[in-house]
This record gives structure tokens, C-alpha cells and sequence, in this order.
């Protein structure tokens, strides 16, 4: 669940659109215009548009964007046409079969909703014994649809997974993609980073976290049921009071709540993790640590203000320029 939490989140803020750039960029280069232009305007239609038709490269955030939106657009981008029918197929036979047999639940769950309301009708009414044979609810049915609505996300998952494996990056690793493995596989980022030994800890983490959100959820909802039971029956007779259990039940719901907070930052710190050192595989420290000095020209402040193109003039001043290396 909290992965398809992520992906929702992240078709919102999927506009950043990974700047692969970001560690190769000369600091003293003005941006230009049409550069400043483009992080107003990260996604735009024209682009998408264009990338599908095969015109101009398309970003992997803007592919995984609209595959969220429009599932099958990463296999075009990716001119893996043959995999179309695979997944507009597998989607629509699981989502419909599943439709199907959830429908026949909810007719016989609406049957045996109205049969209730008859018998407690007809009880207040008449005071004798309701004599309508009890509906049976198509357990089923429900199944079978719920397992199959399962199988039509499982095909979108693996539609969105296809797209971005077989997107064509230019390094390796790709911050992008190591972003989204991490999104749709929690772990699979740091896999693909060459961290092998981070999937335990992030794991563990998410195997804690979601334990005692289970196991905090169960008995939140048991003393949530008695205290209903003790403060709304008058022959309540069990051995734990209306006002423990709403002790008990505030109590257990506030670590509830905790534990979906520690899940929710271990899976987006993963994420962020991934990110990060994808970014930065290739950034080196080394052990020549080195200290230089020599003499420079200081500039007035005003000249680099007003972008003189010549800041030395005659309120400049000589002084020692210390470079440390390391």
C-alpha cells in the first residue's frame, strides 16, 4: 500500500524531472533564458508529446509521469510496441473479470442489507419471528474479484516497471532510474547502485514499521469494538470497563499512527537515498590533501553587482588567495 501511496505522490511532484545535470554544471555560466524557462516549465505537453512521436528525447520523469496517467506510454517511448497488447490485455481482462464477480457480491450484499432492515421492521412491527429465508452473501465472489483487481495493479505495476528498465540512459548509474526502482520496489535502488548491504537495513526497517502497524491496528480495533459494546448495550457484562477500553483504544491508536509515520519516512528516506548517491557514484575524495597561496586582484563588491564586465579598477585592491584541495 504504501508504494502506491508513493507513486500517487510522486505523479504530483514528478515535474522536478531529475536533473541530471545538476553536479556538471559550470557555476560561472549565466543560465540562459530559455534554461531558466524550462524549470517554470519542466513538463510540458509539446515535449511529452513530441518524445512519444519520437521527435525529441523525453525525460524518464516525464515517461514515468505518463505511464501513471496513460499506462502503455513508456513501451511506445521505448518502441516496444509488441508489448501493447500485453498490457492493455492483461488490464482490462483482470480489471473486468474482477469488476464482474465483485458486481455479483454486491447484489447479494444488497439483498441481505434489505433482508435485515424487513426483519428488524417487521420484529418492531409485529413482535413475532421473521419467517424470509436469509439471503446468502457470495463470499466468492467477493474473493474471486478482489484477487483478480490485485492481478490488474500487479499489470499496471509491471507495465510501469517495464518502462523505466528499458529506458535508454546515458550513464550508469542513472539518478533517475535508481529513483524509481526505489519507488515501485523499495530496495531495488540501492540493488541497482551497487549498495547491496543497504536493502537489510531499509527492509528491516519497513518490516518493523509495518508489524506494529499491524499489530497496533488489531488491537485498536478490539477495544474500539468494546468500548461501542460497553457504552451502547445495557447487558454488557464483560470484565473490562467502557472507560479502559477507551483507554486502551486511544492509547493503541496513537501507536497506530506511528507506526504509519515510520513507514511513510523509511520509504521515502530509501527513495531519497537512492537518489542521492546515484547522483553522486562518481564523486571522489582523495587522501592528496594540499594547501596553495597566491596573489589576487579583490574587486570592489558593486563591480560584480552591476555585472561590470572589467570589476578591476582603481578601488581594487592586492591581496593572498588560500586554495585548499582535498
Amino acid at each position: 500500500m504504501t508504494c502506491f501511496v508513493g507513486l500517487f505522490c510522486f505523479a504530483g511532484i514528478s515535474h522536478a524531472q531529475f536533473k541530471e545535470d545538476i553536479y556538471s554544471q559550470d557555476p560561472n555560466i549565466k543560465p540562459s533564458a530559455s534554461s531558466k524557462a524550462d524549470t517554470t516549465n519542466a513538463f510540458s505537453f509539446k515535449k511529452y508529446f513530441g518524445g512519444l512521436s519520437h521527435k525529441n528525447p523525453m525525460k524518464i520523469g516525464t515517461m514515468f509521469a505518463g505511464s501513471m496517467i496513460l499506462p502503455g506510454t513508456a513501451q511506445i517511448y521505448n518502441k516496444d510496441y509488441w508489448k501493447l497488447p500485453i498490457v492493455y490485455g492483461g488490464i482490462g481482462a483482470f480489471a473486468g473479470t474482477g469488476g464482474y464477480y465483485l458486481h455479483k457480491y454486491s447484489k447479494t450484499k444488497k439483498a441481505y442489507d434489505q433482508w435485515e432492515l424487513d426483519k428488524a421492521a417487521y420484529e418492531k412491527d409485529f413482535g413475532g419471528t421473521y419467517t424470509v429465508p436469509m439471503p446468502e452473501l457470495d463470499l466468492q465472489s467477493k474473493k474471486t474479484g478482489t484477487w483478480l483487481m490485485v492481478g490488474a495493479g500487479l499489470m499496471y505495476w509491471g507495465s510501469l516497471m517495464d518502462g523505466v528498465v528499458n529506458y535508454q540512459a546515458d550513464e550508469h548509474p542513472h539518478p533517475g532510474r535508481a529513483t524509481l526502482y526505489s519507488l515501485l520496489l523499495p530496495g531495488l535502488g540501492q540493488i541497482y547502485n551497487g549498495e547491496l548491504y543497504k536493502v537489510p537495513i531499509y527492509w528491516g526497517g519497513l518490516l518493523v514499521s509495518i508489524h506494529c502497524l499491524t499489530n497496533y491496528n488489531t488491537n485498536y480495533q478490539r477495544f474500539k469494538n468494546i468500548h461501542n459494546e460497553a457504552t451502547t448495550s445495557a447487558n454488557y457484562t464483560g470484565p473490562i470497563s467502557g472507560e479502559t477500553a477507551k483507554w486502551y483504544r486511544d492509547v493503541y491508536r496513537r501507536y497506530r499512527d506511528y507506526s504509519i509515520l515510520a513507514t511513510a519516512l523509511v520509504y521515502i528516506l530509501q527513495v531519497i537515498d537512492a537518489n542521492v548517491f546515484a547522483y553522486m557514484h562518481d564523486f571522489e575524495v582523495t587522501d592528496d590533501i594540499s594547501m596553495n597561496f597566491e596573489p589576487a586582484i579583490i574587486a570592489p563588491d558593486n563591480a560584480y553587482a552591476i555585472n561590470n564586465a572589467n570589476p578591476i579598477s582603481a578601488q581594487s585592491a592586492v591581496g593572498l588567495k588560500v586554495g585548499l584541495r582535498f
